[in-house]
């Protein structure tokens, strides 16, 4: 029988288990195959074969697990996969019914414990906190995501925390949190302490949420930028605008047209980064990374953006949106990422979802 406890009397961090970084090694990728076309009105028939393309990137580093609702969505998806020239061995399908496709934000968010004397573990561990996804406190239709982690820990046989605050479950999006792997978490005050727009846990200020981060993530240094990018349905992700390539460098992104909506709030996360001292009391390398031409559809401005792209172990996959910085993007990415090529995926339909790569995936660290 599989432990799916409730750590209560324990937190993740008491235990030694902290949430590896993007760019440590991976056991697996997860995703879920899509099939909401709301997400996608009028473009929905392209976005399978972009997932095809992702996961032909992602695919010969590691395994792909994918979400599929029945028998018939996993032959589609096969079928799609093979013509696109995906080795279907290193793809593992997992029948689990679901809303919507963005696994980042509702899928297990994994975290690892090494061997530790003073803590008694002899052994390596990983395990999955549950943070109880609510649709990004917007959306209706999340009820069956938000099992997904349960179903992942009964899987996979490892433990499930279920991540709360003052007794109550807490809320919280893989997207809306960015780490170093050392310490170190950046996250924003719009999607997290706004209590009027998309509230995710009424009544909680900063010292609860970072308390809790600090519990479930193994965190102990959190800092805050300001907002996110206009369109984004999340109401703030730092994974559009912030993310760190290794524990002492990250990218931010940055409009340099002042005539643009995203000008004043990317240039006050620029002022507000200026502060942010790492875990060791150390100074990051801050490169700046450039923003796509606005892109619209049917009139509504979309939230596209270099920063979202996912770092798997065979490649870093970029999404590109037919813009010359799209290559200017790409250059600087190649200069952070020595270890892995750095690939582009064209994201101009995908981006319609209000995402793209990065909140589409979740990664599982590697056992060892």
């Amino acid at each position: 029988m599989v432990n799916l406890q409730s750590a209560n009397t324990a937190t993740p961090a008491d235990l030694g288990y902290r949430m590896p970084a993007e760019w440590e090694p991976h056991e697996a990728t997860w995703l879920s195959w899509p099939h909401n076309a709301s997400d996608w009105p009028r473009k929905f028939a392209a976005i399978p074969w972009v997932y095809a393309e992702m996961v032909r990137k992602i695919s010969p580093g590691e395994i792909v697990c994918i979400l599929v609702r029945h028998q018939a969505e996993e032959n589609s998806a096969r079928q799609i996969l093979k013509c696109a020239g995906c080795n279907l061995k290193k793809i593992r399908f997992i029948m689990h019914p679901t809303n919507r496709s963005w696994m980042r934000d509702s899928g297990p968010i994994f975290v690892r414990r090494t061997p530790n004397s003073e803590l008694r573990t002899p052994n390596s561990e990983t395990a999955i906190v549950h943070f109880h996804f609510n649709g990004w406190a917007r959306y209706r239709n999340w009820r069956k995501d938000t099992q997904v982690p349960e179903t992942a820990a009964r899987i996979l046989r490892m433990k499930l925390f279920h991540a709360e605050c003052h007794g109550r479950p807490f809320v919280l999006e893989g997207g809306g949190i960015e780490m170093n792997g050392r310490g170190t978490l950046l996250l924003t005050e719009q999607c997290y302490l706004d209590q009027k727009i998309q509230v995710r846990n009424p009544g909680l200020g900063k010292t609860e949420i970072e308390m809790t981060l600090k519990n479930y993530l193994g965190v102990r240094n959190v800092f805050w930028l300001a907002k996110g990018p206009v369109g984004d349905d999340t109401h703030g992700h730092i994974d559009d605008i912030c993310r760190f390539v290794n524990p002492g460098t990250l990218v931010l992104v940055r409009e340099k047209n002042s005539k643009d909506a995203n000008y004043r709030p990317l240039a006050e996360n620029r002022e507000r980064i200026r502060d942010l001292r790492l875990e060791d009391s150390g100074q990051p390398e801050v490169v700046e990374l450039p923003m796509p031409s606005p892109l619209y559809f049917d009139g509504q401005r979309l939230p596209a953006s270099y920063a979202n792209f996912y770092i798997g172990n065979a490649a870093v996959i970029v999404p590109t949106f037919n813009d010359p910085n799209d290559r200017v993007a790409l250059g600087i990415l190649g200069e952070l990422f020595k270890d892995r090529p750095v690939v582009g995926i064209h994201a101009v339909d995908l981006v319609l979802g209000r995402g793209t790569l990065h909140c589409l995936t979740q990664q599982q660290p590697a056992q060892g």
